[in-house]
């Protein structure tokens, strides 16, 4: 019942804030236009800031559909979690602010935002009472060596 609420509840978030970044990317370019500026060219990737923040706004509005509607939900929340990273890093840089008034407020936004990872990377790893991939790979593992034994023991 809860994740029935909890997971539309945190995709709202991301599918408003990815349909106004691909809509209008200007705003949010300027912002991040340093951010964007330096880890760019080092990740060797477009130097189009209002690209960039599109194709991040349209991952938002991939992750937070997929979230809102139940469909694969651990790989919607990893999808915003990554998302969210540079958001956070180019929207809030409260340590650039010289104005107190102003680097309270982008430390509380930025601190809204890690809390809003912690909570994407809990739904990450949320297997819903369901066998994770270790415990899959574990099993498998267990698996595979028990019959590789029984053929060896038959071959003797």
């Amino acid at each position: 019942m809860i994740r029935r609420v909890a997971r539309p509840m945190l995709a709202s978030l991301f599918l408003v804030s990815g349909y106004d970044a691909v809509q209008d990317p200007s705003g949010r370019a300027a912002v991040a236009g340093p951010f964007l500026g330096k880890i760019a060219p080092a990740l060797k990737l477009p130097q189009d800031q209002q690209l960039l923040v599109r194709l991040n706004g349209a991952a938002m509005l991939a992750g937070g559909a997929m979230l809102a509607t139940g469909r694969m939900p651990r790989l919607a929340c990893t999808l915003l979690a990554g998302t969210l990273v540079p958001t956070t890093l180019a929207g809030h840089p409260f340590w650039e602010q010289t104005d107190p008034t102003e680097r309270a407020a982008q430390r509380t936004q930025f601190a809204k935002n890690v809390a809003l990872l912690g909570g994407l990377l809990l739904g990450a790893a949320d297997t819903a009472g369901k066998p994770g991939l270790a415990w899959r790979a574990g099993r498998a593992k267990d698996a595979a060596r028990r019959k590789v034994a029984s053929a060896q023991e038959s071959l003797r």
